[in-house]
Formats: C-alpha cells, sequence, structure tokens
C-alpha cells in the first residue's frame, strides 16, 4: 500500500515538473552591446530574475553592434532585439513588418567626443570632415546620430569614415591607442573616457535638453522589437518578455545608480565600480517611465532616417505600424 502510495506521489510529482517545464517558454533575445547601459533593461531583467518568474527561458546573443542584431532578427536567429527604435522604420520601409513592442529608453543617450589631442582644432562635428569615428558597429544608432549630426553641421553623412568598435573594453582602447579620431558611443565606455581624460565632449543626448538640440524634439532610443508573424504566432510568449521588460523599467524608475552597479556583472565596470556608479547616475534620466514612445519622438525619428537615407523620403511610413502598445499597456497597468 504504501509502495502504490509512493509511485502514485512520485508520478504526480513527475506531471507537474514536466507541466512545469512545458510552460516554460524559449526566446532568442538579440542585442548590439550588452554591457552599454543603453541596454540595461535586459540586464537587470536577466539579473533580477524577471525573465524566470515569467517563465521565459532567454537566451542572451550579444552581436556587438545594433546593425547585426537586426540582420539576426531578419535572418531569422534570434526571436526578439533590444536595439533601436529606427530600425523598425527602415524596415517598415522595405516591406518588412518589423514592430517595437516596448520602448527602454526615451533619450539616446550617445554622446559625440573628440579625443583630447585633437580638440584644440576641432572645435564642433563640422571639424570632424574627413576624421576616423569609433561607433559601436556601421548601421547602428551610434553612427546614425553621428551621421546625423554631421548633416545638421552642414557635411555630409559620407564625409567622415565609420569604424566599428564594439560595445566593450575594445570601444575604450582604440581610442586610447589612437586608432580613432573621435567617437560616437553610449555609457559607460564614455564615462571611462571623460574620466580618464581621453575625450573633449561635442555632442550629449543623455540628457532631454541635450537630444532637443540635436534632433529639435524627444528621440525614443532602444526598444524591445520583433517581426509581427512572431508576434501573431507567440503573443502570449511575447506578453511574458514584454513583462519582464516592464518590471526592469519600473525598478529602474526608483533604483539608486549604487543598486544598479551592485546588480550587474563586475565586467561591466570596466574595473571602476564608482565610475560606473556614475554613468548610471548620468544615464537614469534616459530610460522611459512608461514603455511607449511618444508621437513627437517617433515623428522625430522617421525625420532622422529620412534625413539619412533619400531613398526614404518618398517611403509611405505608417507610425501606427512602428509601435505595437497593447502589450506593454497590459504590463505597466
Amino acid at each position: 500500500m504504501e509502495r502504490r502510495s509512493f509511485l502514485a506521489g512520485a508520478a504526480a510529482a513527475l506531471a507537474v515538473g514536466s507541466a512545469a517545464r512545458a510552460d516554460i517558454v524559449k526566446v532568442r533575445i538579440g542585442v548590439g552591446g550588452k554591457p552599454l547601459l543603453y541596454y540595461l533593461p535586459l540586464t537587470v531583467a536577466e539579473q533580477k530574475g524577471y525573465f524566470k518568474e515569467e517563465g521565459i527561458e532567454a537566451e542572451i546573443n550579444d552581436f556587438g553592434g545594433g546593425a547585426r542584431s537586426l540582420q539576426a532578427l531578419i535572418g531569422g536567429s534570434v526571436d526578439v532585439v533590444t536595439g533601436a527604435y529606427e530600425h523598425t522604420l527602415r524596415m517598415q520601409a522595405k516591406g518588412q513588418d518589423v514592430r517595437a513592442v516596448c520602448e527602454l529608453g526615451r533619450l539616446p543617450a550617445i554622446v559625440i567626443g573628440v579625443r583630447k589631442d585633437l580638440a584644440d582644432t576641432v572645435k564642433s562635428v563640422a571639424d570632424l570632415k574627413g576624421r576616423k569615428i569609433g561607433v559601436t558597429a556601421p548601421g547602428s544608432s551610434t553612427a546614425l546620430a553621428f551621421q546625423y549630426a554631421m548633416i545638421k553641421a552642414g557635411l555630409k553623412a559620407t564625409d567622415a569614415p565609420l569604424i566599428g568598435i564594439g560595445g566593450g573594453a575594445g570601444a575604450i582602447a582604440a581610442m586610447k591607442k589612437g586608432e580613432i579620431d573621435a567617437v560616437s558611443h553610449l555609457d559607460p565606455v564614455i564615462a571611462k573616457l571623460e574620466a580618464d581624460g581621453d575625450i573633449q565632449v561635442l555632442v550629449d543626448t543623455r540628457t532631454e535638453a541635450g537630444t532637443r538640440a540635436l534632433f529639435g524634439g524627444p528621440n525614443p532610443a532602444a526598444v524591445v522589437y520583433t517581426k509581427q508573424d512572431w508576434i501573431e504566432h507567440h503573443g502570449a510568449a511575447m506578453q511574458k518578455v514584454v513583462n519582464a521588460f516592464a518590471k526592469s523599467l519600473k525598478w529602474l524608475a526608483t533604483a539608486k545608480p549604487e543598486d544598479v552597479a551592485a546588480l550587474v556583472p563586475p565586467t561591466y565596470h570596466f574595473g571602476d565600480k564608482t565610475l560606473y556608479t556614475q554613468a548610471v547616475r548620468n544615464s537614469l534620466e534616459s530610460y522611459s517611465r512608461t514603455g511607449v514612445p511618444t508621437q513627437e519622438g517617433m515623428a522625430s525619428v522617421l525625420e532622422l532616417v529620412r534625413t539619412l537615407d533619400p531613398e526614404l523620403q518618398g517611403a509611405q511610413i505608417d507610425l501606427s505600424k512602428t509601435f505595437e502598445d497593447r502589450f506593454v499597456k497590459r504590463a505597466m497597468g
């Protein structure tokens, strides 16, 4: 009798365990430079266990640049991307139904800085013509922001060569070794270069004032995006993913910089936790509070991509199809 009860109990436990495993959904997430503060909500969701809480087994693939993450999505090697909102606009213009489902950053937080020993001759972006510019990857948001700044300064988008330097320690080394003349990048890379006296800042979109100075309005930055086809076939999983990111945004809204520095992997600090903490302090203003971009901001990014790409001037882009808000509105309550 006892043996029969034991076997019945074991079978029930096995069934419960199998059901629990069945509820877990594997989602492949692409990112272009995971240690960058631009993508901090992703690391928060991972480190705080929000994906696990939602029943998501997150496989995070770091491609070192946003353009490569987009390529991975189109190629089918990832399901979802944390990347720049402008990629949804470019894909819609090409007939690819790629949509954002959650805003992570309401400000780009991109900084353009020139190597300190050139600061006497390079006073503005207009003086960077012909100089070597380090970006996370050509085609990524750091590259596009720099090209837009060049056009605003009266230059052509092609007037300075862009060199992909990634999003980690290699980016810092490229500047310190003199391999690049200027950089368009993000914290904590920028914070480290500033603290070490390696760069002079020319453009700073970590603040709303700096963002408006360059773009003329708000400019949504990092978002969670995917193919509309994936949304249609994996609606429940999409909601779980957005729920996890919504928890990250809520946590960041009240977190102290010290809390963030203690949460992320030590390798993110680039050997200086105090400096990383300051970098977080500089960037906290940039994270989304609602998970939904403003219409003004979306229109501002559309203006940016049309300015950079003449082929998009006449393209019909329906902004309502670039952001699907039902998941994040449900997640944010």
